[in-house]
C-alpha cells in the first residue's frame, strides 16, 4: 500500500507475497533505470582529441602575430582556455612526445635523446605511458603523424598511422592524407567506447638536413608546382621576407627573415590541416564531447630555440578546449603550465587514477611531476604557477649537452649547464644548414655583426650557472647568479633544483662535481674536489 507522499506503508495484517512482490518490482525497475543511464553515459562517451606542432612557435593571431595567417588555429583558441606561460620540460624532438606521454622528464623516463636512426634512444621497457594505461582502462588510442619514441611496447596505440609504417611526409604533412586518416579512425570508432586521439603533424619542422628539396621547412612539398606532388586540400600563402614578424631571438638579417617566411608557408599548411582535423570531428559528432588539446613539442629551430632552456626553446603556444565548461574560452591565463601537465590532465578528464609502479627500484616509487590543467578551464581563485622543472640530457647522438632548470615565481629562473664552461653548446645538423645559422657564421668568420640579442662566443661557450630575472631581464641577457642581490635566491633555487632532481631520481643528480653513490639512508653525492680546475678554464 502507498501512503500519500509516495511512501511504502507495511501494516502487520498486509500479506507478505504482495509486499515482496512489490518490493521486486521497484529493484527491477531500478536496475533497468541504471543500466539505462549507464547506456546513456556510454553514448556520450568522453573523448580527447591531442594535436601536436612539430617545431611549433606563437606565430598565429591569438598570440599577437598578425602577419602569419592561422584562421584555423585563431578559431579554435577563440572556444579555448589559451595558457600565456606554457613550456616543454625538454626542447627536444623525441623527449619532449617521451614526457609528454608518459609525465615524467627525460632522466626519469629514459628517452634522454633522438629515437630514430643512428641515435636510437628509447625509453625504460616498464615505463607506463599514456596509451598502456588508457587502454587498460578501456580508451581506445590512435595517433597519426610522428611518433617518435620508442621502444614500440611502452608506446603502443590501438591504430597507428605513423613513420614506423608510412612515410613521415605522408601522415605529417599532408594534411589531405591526416583528414582521410582522421576520418578512418573516427569510423572505425565504437560509439560507446571513449578514444584518445594523438593527432602529431610533422609541420613546422625544417627540412634542410633530409629533404632540401622540398624548401627549407618543406614549405614546397605539395604545392601543385612541377616535381613537388599536389596536396588538394592545402592553399599554399606565401610571405614577403620584409612582412615577416622576427622574433626578438632571431637575427635581423636577410637570410633570417627568408628563413621565417618559408617558416609562415609551413605553418599556415598546419592551420588548414588542424582546421581539416576539426572538422572531420565535427561530422563525426564528436565536437560535442571531445575535450582538444593544442600545443608544440617544443619551441622553434632558430638560435636561443630549439634543444636550448633559454625561452625561445622551453615556450610554447597551448590552448584546452572543453565542450562541459565554456566560462572561460577566448580567455588568456598566465598561471604557469608544462607538457608533463598533459597526461594528469587527460587522466583526470577520463576520471582514471595514475598507477603505482616502480621502474628501476621498488624503492623509487614514480609520482608524476606535473597537474592537471582542468580546474583551470573553471577559474583561477586559489591556484597559483607551480614551480617549473626542466631536464634535457642531449639531442642528436653526439650533442651531450645535459641541463637542468627552474623557474619560480614566473620570475627567477636558474639554468645548471652541466658541461660547462669546458664544453661548446653544440648544433644540431637541421639548424646548421638553416639560412640563419650559416649566415651567423659567415658573419662571425668575416667579423660582420651578427645583429642578434649575442655573439656565436658566448652562444657556444656558457657558464655553468645562469640565473635570470624574467621579470627586468625577459631575453635573458644578464647571467645575475654572481650579484649579491641574487644570491640568497641564487642558493634556494639550487637547493630546490637539487631536491627536484633526487625525487625524480635524476642520474646526473651529482654531476659535474661529485658521484652519485647510495647508502642505506639513500643516494648521495660523493664529491670529486675537481671546482679549482673548472675555475681555471
Amino acid at each position: 500500500m502507498m501512503m500519500m507522499d509516495g511512501s511504502l506503508c507495511y501494516w502487520p495484517g498486509i500479506n507478505r507475497f504482495f509486499y515482496f512482490s512489490w518490493m521486486l518490482l521497484l529493484l527491477i525497475i531500478s536496475l533497468l533505470s541504471c543500466q539505462l543511464g549507464a547506456s546513456a553515459a556510454l553514448s556520450q562517451a568522453r573523448n580527447v582529441l591531442l594535436i601536436i606542432a612539430d617545431d611549433g612557435g606563437f606565430e598565429m593571431g591569438v598570440y599577437g602575430n598578425n602577419r602569419c595567417q592561422t584562421p584555423h588555429l585563431d578559431a579554435l583558441a577563440a572556444q579555448s582556455l589559451v595558457f600565456s606561460r606554457a613550456r616543454t620540460s625538454v626542447s627536444s624532438c623525441s623527449p619532449s612526445r617521451a614526457a609528454l606521454l608518459t609525465g615524467l622528464p627525460s632522466h626519469e623516463n629514459g628517452l634522454y635523446g633522438l629515437h630514430h636512426d643512428v641515435h636510437h634512444y628509447n625509453s625504460f621497457e616498464n615505463v607506463r605511458s599514456l596509451p598502456t594505461i588508457l587502454r587498460e582502462n578501456g580508451v581506445r588510442t590512435g595517433i597519426i603523424g610522428k611518433k617518435h619514441v620508442g621502444p614500440g611496447s611502452a608506446y603502443t596505440f590501438d591504430y597507428e598511422q605513423t613513420e614506423e609504417n608510412n612515410s613521415i611526409m605522408q601522415v605529417g604533412r599532408n594534411i589531405t592524407r591526416i583528414k582521410l586518416l582522421v576520418r578512418e579512425f573516427l569510423e572505425q570508432q565504437n560509439e560507446t567506447q571513449p578514444f584518445l586521439l594523438y593527432v602529431a603533424f610533422h609541420d613546422p619542422h625544417r627540412c634542410d638536413h633530409e629533404n632540401p628539396f622540398y624548401g627549407h621547412f618543406c614549405d614546397k612539398f605539395g604545392n601543385g608546382e612541377p616535381g613537388y606532388g599536389h596536396i588538394a586540400d592545402w592553399k599554399p600563402i606565401r610571405y614577403k621576407p620584409e612582412d615577416v614578424l622576427l622574433p626578438y631571438f632571431v637575427p635581423n638579417t636577410a637570410a633570417a627573415r627568408e628563413d621565417i617566411a618559408s617558416q609562415y608557408t609551413t605553418i599556415s599548411r598546419l592551420d588548414q590541416g588542424v582546421g581539416l582535423v576539426l572538422e572531420e570531428l565535427r561530422k563525426a559528432g564528436k565536437a560535442d564531447d571531445t575535450l582538444i588539446i593544442f600545443s608544440s613539442d617544443n619551441g622553434i629551430s632558430f638560435p636561443n630555440g630549439r634543444t636550448n632552456m633559454y625561452e625561445p626553446g622551453l615556450a610554447v603556444p597551448m590552448f584546452i578546449k572543453s565542450p562541459d565548461d565554456e566560462s572561460r574560452r577566448g580567455e588568456m591565463t598566465d598561471i604557469q603550465a608544462n607538457l608533463l601537465d598533459i597526461v594528469p590532465t587527460v587522466l583526470n578528464w577520463f576520471d582514471i587514477d595514475y598507477p603505482k609502479y616502480h621502474i628501476l627500484k621498488p624503492n623509487q616509487p614514480i609520482r608524476l611531476t606535473g597537474k592537471s590543467l582542468l580546474p583551470l578551464l573553471s577559474g583561477e581563485n586559489g591556484i597559483k604557477s607551480d614551480t617549473f622543472y626542466g631536464s634535457h640530457v642531449t639531442h642528436e647522438i653526439t650533442m651531450n649537452y645535459p641541463m637542468r632548470t627552474i623557474i619560480q615565481e614566473e620570475r627567477y629562473k636558474l639554468i645548471h649547464n652541466l658541461n660547462a664552461p669546458g664544453t661548446p653548446f653544440p648544433i644540431d645538423q637541421d639548424f646548421y644548414l638553416s639560412p640563419t645559422f650559416l649566415d651567423m657564421l659567415n658573419r662571425t668568420l668575416n667579423g660582420r655583426p651578427l645583429r642578434w640579442i649575442k655573439e656565436l662566443k658566448d652562444y657556444y661557450f656558457r657558464e655553468e650557472w645562469e640565473m635570470f630575472d624574467l621579470k627586468t631581464d625577459p631575453k635573458e641577457c644578464v647571467n645575475v647568479h654572481r650579484k649579491k642581490k641574487y644570491k640568497e635566491k641564487f642558493f634556494e633555487l639550487k637547493e630546490k633544483l637539487f631536491q627536484w632532481q633526487k625525487s625524480t631520481y635524476d642520474p646526473w643528480l651529482c654531476a659535474p662535481h661529485g658521484v652519485l653513490l647510495e647508502n642505506a639512508e639513500g643516494p648521495f653525492c660523493a664529491p670529486l674536489h675537481n671546482r679549482k680546475y673548472f675555475k681555471e678554464l
